[in-house]
């Protein structure tokens, strides 16, 4: 009996058919990058101190109307360039220094500054325009008292993710990828584009929500469309470099773009609207041949193959599917139950789900701390994401010759021993922990590379997608969490480093257990999943 990769091979592996896909879907994850690292700049918090109203004030007393910050609660150095750290969410009572200046007496000499009463920013906050002109920071004031708006900003974004992760899998293997993905795609770009007018945080919140449920859904639906439309050393190709490349190229231009407009909305529109001419694609991605077949779509599927073959200028045979044992119309349709239910996947989907979540929330987790390495976040978050091309280049050449499973051991051992050696650098050698924290995220990110494809050569086709999409949601709960675990930083320095490095190298123990997919076809059914041997 045939399986598909054989009934489909007078097609060839590189034809004009397959360039016209790989090249389309390759560059449809180009908004996804745009998208996931602006919210980087968008959500960066710019200096701030207190308001001062227009009063009649001497100028010796507009000078000390700023107290200094506590020493507990300064985040630099207590002196920065001769200057002391001035408190960012307090002043001076103002109706105090107000009678002390048109009394004529002096801070310092008549008064002691340091003994008067402190208020908070009644009259709101002024924002350093140096590094952003504006930010979601600056625009909601999300500062001091709501300052854990600001975590909670990509926190949003991130649950809105795995909402669409999970969901768009499941419709995906229901419905089809071509609609899915082409569905997601309007759902990332229109509400971006809408959440510039929120007239408050919390209709901001809630666009940024549902903006987050289409981008990494129509990623994950490109991913599985290739794959199951690309064949050999092509669809290696593509899983690999392919669509890792197209993000890269994505997120590389955001550090671009909010360096010349440095403006929210403007880095928002500027990200987004792109992503309007992808759904004119519509009439050139063809849905996957794979899928069809798998739910006893024959005839479309053979329309789709025979036009692909006229494409690559061969032959195809009168019967295309001859020999072929296809799924009929009334054969039940898995679903992510079964993920756990199955006997042959019930081992199998709680280590990738693991797997996952540490890979990509230390890759995730990296990326948005990027900003706040060095003192220019455009540089630092650019060298960050330019670590990741080289991850792809590696990962694509190491999926040609060797086993998946030693390869992702090596990766994620890489990511976590990194991270834990950066504890033991000392302060005086800051470039030396960034270089760590570099190589770990380039270890991160061929874990997480590698794990797209890996994941998609475990699972068959009927439930392929949904099985994606749920394992990316665990990744979501870790991206939910990641803003937050960056902030203990100030009090906890490594704590972030010690979590992932930790749980880094349990999954290098655990991905052991995983079956090896190397050099066998894709599984058409559950009863065609490989089996681990001893």
């Amino acid at each position: 009996m045939k399986d598909f990769e054989e009934v489909t091979a007078f097609l060839g592996d590189w034809g004009c058919f397959q360039k016209v896909v790989l090249f389309l879907l390759l560059s449809s994850t180009i908004p996804n990058g745009l998208g996931f690292v602006s919210v980087v700049f968008i959500s960066a918090v710019p200096k701030h101190q207190c308001k001062i109203p227009e009063v009649n004030l001497t100028q010796n007393w507009l000078s000390v109307i700023i107290p200094v910050k506590p020493q507990h609660l300064q985040t630099t150095m207590p002196v920065v360039n001769g200057k002391q750290e001035l408190s960012s969410c307090s002043r001076y009572n103002l109706d105090v220094i107000r009678n002390l200046s048109a009394e004529g007496l002096l801070p310092g000499i008549d008064v002691n500054v340091t003994d008067l009463e402190e208020e908070s920013c009644l009259d709101g906050w002024i924002y350093s325009k140096e590094i952003y002109q504006s930010t979601i920071v600056s625009e909601f004031d999300l500062v001091c008292d709501d300052e854990w708006k600001q975590p909670l900003s990509p926190t949003v974004y991130f649950l809105g993710v795995l909402m669409g992760s999970f969901f768009a899998g499941q419709l995906a293997d229901r419905y089809g990828r071509k609609p899915v993905f082409f569905t997601t795609m309007a759902v990332q770009t229109v509400f971006t584009v809408v959440l510039i007018f929120s007239p408050s945080w919390i209709v901001f919140a809630i666009m940024f929500f549902i903006s987050g449920m289409g981008q990494m859904a129509n990623y994950v639906a490109a991913f599985v469309l290739g794959t199951e439309i690309l064949s050999g050393k092509i669809r290696i190709l593509f899983s690999t470099l392919g669509v890792a490349l197209g993000y890269t190229i994505g997120s590389l231009l955001v550090p671009l773009i909010a360096y010349f407009l440095r403006d929210w909305k403007k880095v928002f529109l500027a990200t987004s609207l792109p992503a309007l001419i992808y759904i004119l694609l519509w009439w050139f991605i063809p849905e996957s041949p794979r899928w069809l077949v798998s739910q006893g779509r024959l005839e479309e599927a053979e329309a789709i193959i025979r036009k692909a073959a006229k494409m690559n200028k061969v032959e195809a045979p009168e019967d295309i599917f001859a020999g072929y044992n296809a799924k009929s119309k009334g054969e039940a349709q898995p679903n992510a139950l079964d993920l756990i239910l199955n006997k042959k996947m019930r081992p199998i989907t709680p280590i990738l789900c693991l797997l996952w979540f540490t890979v990509l929330t230390a890759y995730y987790g990296l990326t948005l701390n990027s900003g706040n390495l060095t003192a220019d976040p455009y540089l630092s978050t650019f060298i960050s994401v330019a670590v990741e091309l080289p991850a792809y280049v590696c990962v694509w050449l190491v999926t040609q010759k060797l086993p998946r499973r030693p390869s992702l051991i090596c990766m994620i051992l890489l990511g976590g021993l990194s991270l834990f050696f950066t504890q033991l650098v000392p302060e005086t050698l800051p470039e030396l922990a960034i270089a760590l924290e570099m190589l770990g995220k380039y270890g991160f990110t061929s874990g997480a590379t590698l794990l797209f494809p890996y994941t998609a050569e475990i699972y068959p086709t009927v439930i392929r997608s949904t099985a994606a999409g749920t394992c990316s949601i665990f990744p979501r709960i870790g991206t939910c969490i990641a803003p937050f675990l960056f902030q203990t930083r100030p009090n906890l320095k490594y704590l972030p480093h010690v979590l992932l490095g930790t749980l880094s190298l349990v999954c290098a123990f655990i991905t052991v257990f995983l079956p090896e997919t190397f050099g066998k076809p894709l599984p058409e059914t559950i009863e065609d999943m490989s089996e681990r041997t001893r």
